[in-house]
């Protein structure tokens, strides 16, 4: 599942190649979208909310408001989930990003062409009402609500939870995915199935968390150990069998919940 930083990422590729811009054509390829027209909108901006990504737009005068809404301020809302994405092209360039079948929404703008592939729980909604769809996201790692506090409150109210489930919940913080997970748990020596109670700083948990996140905006190599090198870019995630960076022992790799972990068994002490 796309981290975080990816999405952040992604919105700000959106960002420059449409905001301000009044689209010239849309092609919604999802049944419930499917007859809606979104020629003559001019969007606002680009913006993530965890893993959530956020068009948010502005319908000319007297555009007839899709089923059910009123106003002029909506949001194209999309999810990317495992293998979601968005690309911009130069109007004229070819798409090579993936199939075709997979396009899910086309944008079309003077200056650039926006394209959704595999895209998830795309909805078109009133912009005042983004929270019914992101509103029981935790703090925002990446966003301007980041509130450290707020999330480790969240991850100690289920004391029981091992600490890798409870970082992925979008609910206690937002923007964790599994590669963050596995390399923030190696660097704070916890074994991931550690429960939440156990876990001896949650604080600077949460607090490592986010540095990595914010260390990767701008750019779509993720790291976690500083370097930028093929194969040299994390500690444990991806690594099973081979050689942990610290210690020499051989990675595992685990089922945890409904999600695999890579963990060191030397340097995070088991279960």
């Amino acid at each position: 599942m796309p981290e975080g930083d990816t999405v952040w990422n992604t919105a700000r590729v959106l960002q420059r190649a449409l905001a301000g811009a009044r689209l010239t054509g849309s092609d919604f390829r999802v049944p419930q979208l499917a007859a809606t027209d979104l020629t003559g909108w001019t969007v606002r901006e680009s913006a993530s909310r965890g893993k959530h990504l956020l068009l948010r737009l502005t319908a000319p005068p007297g555009a007839a408001a899709p089923a059910d809404g009123n106003g002029r301020d909506w949001t194209l809302h999309s999810h990317l989930r495992m293998d979601g994405a968005w690309r911009a092209y130069a109007p004229g360039e070819r798409w090579a990003a993936r199939p075709a079948h997979l396009i899910r929404v086309v944008l079309r703008s003077p200056g650039a062409v926006a394209v959704g592939y595999h895209l998830h729980e795309l909805a078109l909604i009133p912009t005042a009402e983004e929270e019914s769809l992101v509103g029981h996201l935790g703090p925002d790692l990446l966003g301007p609500d980041w509130d450290p506090d707020e999330a480790v409150r969240r991850l100690a109210a289920h004391p029981d939870e091992s600490i890798g489930e409870a970082l992925l919940d979008q609910r206690n913080l937002a923007g964790v995915g599994n590669l963050y997970k596995c390399e923030v748990l190696f660097l704070r020596g916890v074994s991931p199935w550690t429960p939440v109670r156990a876990v001896p700083d949650l604080a600077g948990t949460v607090g490592l968390a986010q540095r990595l996140l914010a260390a990767n905006r701008g750019r779509w190599t993720q790291s976690t150990t500083g370097s930028l090198h093929r194969g040299q870019t994390s500690y444990v995630y991806g690594r099973r069998a081979q050689p942990c960076r610290r210690c020499g022992t051989a990675i595992r790799k685990e089922e945890l919940g409904e999600r695999v972990t890579y963990w060191c068994p030397a340097c995070q002490p088991d279960r």
